[in-house]
């Protein structure tokens, strides 16, 4: 019995859509039963409405065929169509038994006992049942698409290979698991994080202590703080520093080659190349 529904086939999961809905109507029934107080009687009408949905849903669902295929399909077409429409007309016969379990509730309600819902359970079971894939209802949904003289493939397209999944039960399991491993992922994320040092907590260019000696040449910026002073003062200072011994080294450069050049030209020696004695 459990592989027959646990068949991982097209027509083991329309198998296992039908026998999910088939116990539906008695968690319907335990709950109009605690809203009546647990009464049976009720009045006629309702009970009458409840049973004439019931009989009009299964007359609709056992003349109602599927369509007809178009002519000049070719296999894989016919067998895609074939199964499409075996599933419309599998979910509309469940549809139709769960309108009558519905109008037989509320006509119970109406009427302030069960027996409006017992008998509307009594006209939806045998529908949930006629829409299960059996040799009977498979072969009648095949001869009435082929009224038209296409050929339906339907035994094969049920035969293809299908995933073992369940209605509302499957969607839900699935939705758990990628909500489960986001969170385990924002959680990795935020152990990272944490791990990481805040790059606003490492300590600054000027804050690593006070700026080495550059020798005796090297004076503070006129005005300017006390190195030992933490803070925007002892980077403005140690910058400073640099500035003044670089301008010092290239007024020096600039200063003897002046020097150089005014001695070159007291002594009346040229750059200028002279000129040949040859003709």
């Amino acid at each position: 019995m459990a592989d027959l529904v646990l068949q991982p086939t097209q027509e083991g999961e329309i198998r296992r859509r039908v026998l999910f809905w088939l116990p539906v109507p008695l968690p319907v029934l335990g709950l109009v039963l605690l809203l009546v107080g647990g009464s049976l009687s009720a009045a006629g009408w309702t009970i009458l409405l409840a049973a004439s949905v019931g009989m009009g849903t299964l007359l609709l669902s056992t003349l109602v065929q599927p369509t007809p295929l178009p002519e000049g399909l070719g296999p894989q077409a016919s067998a895609r169509r074939s199964l499409h429409r075996f599933r419309q007309f599998t979910t509309l016969r469940i549809c139709l038994a769960l309108v009558a379990v519905v109008f037989g509730a509320a006509a119970s309600i109406l009427g302030g006992g069960a027996y409006p819902m017992l008998a509307a359970l009594a006209l939806a079971w045998p529908q949930l049942l006629m829409a299960l894939p059996t040799f009977f209802t498979i072969t009648r949904a095949r001869r009435a698409m082929e009224a038209w003289g296409t050929t339906a493939y339907l035994w094969h397209a049920l035969s293809r290979p299908a995933k073992v999944t369940w209605p509302i039960a499957t969607p839900l399991a699935r939705d758990w698991r990628e909500w489960r491993a986001q969170r385990e992922e924002a959680a990795r994320e935020r152990q990272g994080a944490e791990a990481v040092p805040d790059a606003a907590d490492a300590p600054e260019d000027g804050e690593r202590g006070p700026a080495p000696d550059d020798g005796p040449g090297s004076a503070p910026e006129p005005g300017g703080k006390d190195t030992d002073t933490p803070g925007a003062g002892t980077k403005h200072v140690v910058r400073g520093s640099t500035v003044h011994r670089a301008t010092r080294q290239i007024m020096r450069q600039g200063g003897a080659l002046g020097l150089a050049v005014r001695r070159g030209t007291r002594t009346g020696r040229s750059t200028r190349r002279p000129r040949s004695h040859k003709n």
